[in-house]
């Protein structure tokens, strides 16, 4: 399967695993696992959560992860303040880069907004090799990132 088909399968099952009323913890957990177990370059994938003004950890797979994160501090501080993606091929060379895991050779992250464009929390993907992401992914996380909009109606349940 090429990565664009691999997306699109994902995007699928996104659809199906979100398209009951339920709890937005759970639907992202979802998400997480299904992105962590169909795309074998994610060696972490997670939502940070925008709470008061700072990034918390939200669902996620992988390794433990930093807890806390400043906006307009590290790649996905960066993204939340500035509400766009950041595709990293090289952390070591991104300015205030924080390494939650050492490990971590490249990143992606994507902003996550709700029906009313609010910023809610932002799609963290890392690597453990360079390198490791493109525009496919950037085009497939957006999407999926889009697709999940409706989700943060969820959020007080």
């Amino acid at each position: 399967m090429t990565k664009q088909e691999t997306y699109i399968a994902v995007l699928r099952e996104i659809q199906i695993r979100v398209e009951k009323e339920g709890n937005l913890y759970a639907y992202l957990d979802n998400v997480t696992a299904v992105l962590k177990k169909r795309l074998s370059h994610f060696n972490w994938v997670g939502f940070y959560m925008v709470k008061k003004e700072r990034l918390i950890l939200g669902p996620f797979q992988g390794t433990p992860a930093c807890i806390f994160l400043e906006p307009g501090k590290g790649v996905c501080g960066t993204c939340a303040a500035d509400q766009h993606t950041i595709l990293v091929n090289d952390v070591s060379t991104f300015p205030g880069h924080i390494a939650c895991d050492p490990c971590t050779k490249s990143e992606i992250v994507v902003p996550c907004f709700n029906r009313d464009h609010q910023l809610k929390a932002v799609l963290d993907v890392d690597s453990d090799q360079p390198d490791a992401f493109d525009t496919t992914d950037q085009k497939y996380l957006e999407q999926i990132a889009h697709h999940i909009r409706s989700l943060w109606d969820y959020e007080k349940q």
